[in-house]
């Protein structure tokens, strides 16, 4: 693999989304001398407004104002999935400027259904599952799945929006109504998994090769990632087979980008891949702090054809802890007191959201131990220090 590598001065990187995941790539690419672009929505208020000049205000997933960052831009990529297939291969064949990862990659896990097919046919293991479309195959579920299983919207669920966990008939029908399914949506219904622990692999890929950070372990509440602990606290053998099935899953997809694939660890010790996301990811926050190359730094060189840095880490282990918001309001971040230790290991990231909302993803903070426990110890403690409020 070659090294070599060059970026003009001109070079434009254009990004679907002007959230806090577009924020930290674009740290990046300015880094490299870029210049970037983005879609943001026209409320004004979006994180990347406040980094870059270079702002598309539309509907992020809106032909015409894709175009227009088409024809500023010489690569696209993006920050979130919640995008059409179809319209980003018009705009990339009306444009001629290329889009990572491609929409065929997109075809491949546009919803959740075909996603499922597309791994499993690859021999990646996936949770059993089956589409419904009504009451009668609601009750097969129950019978070919088991009691309880989970109701998911076939397209565009994150953070637990877009699943309904049901136990019985009657839950099942108001869920099914709940998530679409009564207006046409596609629904899923996926076996209840009983795992021991939730894993995840960052995998950055291009035409220079594949590279997978470690194996972390993601602590969920109401469905939503609160705490990231690395390396994941199992066997060495399980994390590197982790961490090949994530690059096999890359592969199956035919990649260039960044991409997140969390697995459910059985109570057999069998990895069952539940989720993909063609853009960096929560999981790999950890990694800007803790690693040689953050996941942030290797999506911008996935998506330019750049060569792919290996993502070592910088300390035994490293833990990021999600501030979600507190009340509603002008947003302010606060710490009580002074953190009681060293501050070269503890890292604030606040992502410039103006308005805090109860639970919404404000920012993160990583902080860097001599093992997985020490540091989520560290972490846990600083929990009430450190905190994004509404006032």
């Amino acid at each position: 693999m070659s090294s070599a590598f060059e970026v003009k001065a001109s070079f434009k990187l254009g990004i679907i989304g002007g959230g806090q995941l577009a924020r930290m790539s674009s740290y990046q690419a300015f880094r490299m001398g870029m210049q970037v672009g983005a879609v943001c929505s026209p409320s004004g208020t979006d994180p990347m407004e406040q980094v870059t000049p270079h702002i598309f205000r539309g509907d992020v997933s809106g032909y015409e104002t894709l175009m227009e960052l088409a024809k500023w831009a010489d690569v696209i990529t993006l920050e979130n999935e919640f995008l059409d297939a179809d319209v980003l291969a018009r705009v990339q064949k009306d444009s001629g400027t290329p889009v990572y990862p491609s929409p065929e990659t997109f075809r491949l896990i546009e919803n959740k259904r075909i996603e499922k097919e597309t791994f499993s046919d690859a021999g990646i293991p996936v949770a059993r599952f089956m589409v419904v479309s009504g009451d009668d195959d609601l009750k097969k579920a129950g019978a070919k799945l088991g009691w309880p299983y989970v109701l998911k919207s076939s397209k565009g669920g994150y953070d637990g929006y877009g699943n309904a966990m049901v136990a019985n008939q009657d839950e099942a029908r108001r869920g099914f109504d709940k998530l679409g399914g009564n207006a046409g949506r596609e629904v899923i219904a996926e076996e209840t998994i009983s795992f021991v622990k939730e894993l995840a692999v960052m995998v950055a890929r291009n035409e220079h090769g594949a590279v997978a950070y470690p194996c972390v372990e993601t602590i969920q509440e109401n469905h939503i990632c609160t705490r990231v602990i690395t390396p994941a606290r199992v066997d060495r053998d399980l994390r590197e087979q982790c961490e090949r099935l994530a690059i096999k899953a890359a592969e199956a997809i035919d990649g260039k980008g960044m991409f997140g694939f969390e697995f459910f660890l059985t109570e057999e010790g069998e990895l069952l891949l539940n989720e993909s996301a063609p853009r960096p990811h929560n999981s790999g926050h950890y990694s800007i702090e803790a690693c040689t190359a953050s996941q942030f730094e290797n999506h911008v060189r996935a998506v330019c054809g750049l060569p792919l840095a290996e993502p070592n880490m910088r300390s035994n282990a490293a833990v990021m802890i999600n501030m979600l918001g507190i009340g509603s309001g002008d947003a302010v971040l606060s710490c009580s007191e002074r953190p009681d230790t060293d501050n070269e290991e503890v890292h604030i990231h606040s992502y410039g959201k103006l308005q805090c909302r109860d639970g919404r993803k404000m920012g993160h903070f990583t902080v860097m131990g001599e093992n997985p426990d020490a540091a989520l110890e560290r972490a846990l403690k600083l929990e009430s220090i450190i905190q994004i409020k509404g006032r």
